[in-house]
């Protein structure tokens, strides 16, 4: 992890290349569809559970195994982070 990985937001590494490149991936492998309601519409990909590292530091989103990782809507990803907790482990 460089330096400014590790200065910059959440938000701002879903826009780094490696990412965007791994979401692309999941979302193809997903058959561009919602896993859970089959909409092609607003899709995201979700961790299905966070990892961190012996120092506690997070992975970063690019960094997780392709099984960790899901194709949702919009809707069904925000309903699903109101019902459940996302499970962190050390890795």
């Amino acid at each position: 992890m460089d330096r400014n990985e590790k200065h910059g937001s959440y938000r701002e590494l879903l826009f780094d290349k490696r990412w965007l490149e791994k979401r692309a991936k999941i979302i193809k492998r997903d058959n561009y569809k919602c896993v859970i309601c089959g909409s092609e519409e607003d899709l995201v990909v979700h961790h299905k559970q966070y990892h961190v590292n012996k120092r506690g530091e997070k992975f970063l989103p690019w960094q997780y195994d392709d099984k960790y990782l899901v194709t949702l809507c919009k809707s069904c990803h925000q309903r699903g982070h109101k019902l459940y907790n996302i499970p962190t482990f050390e890795v």
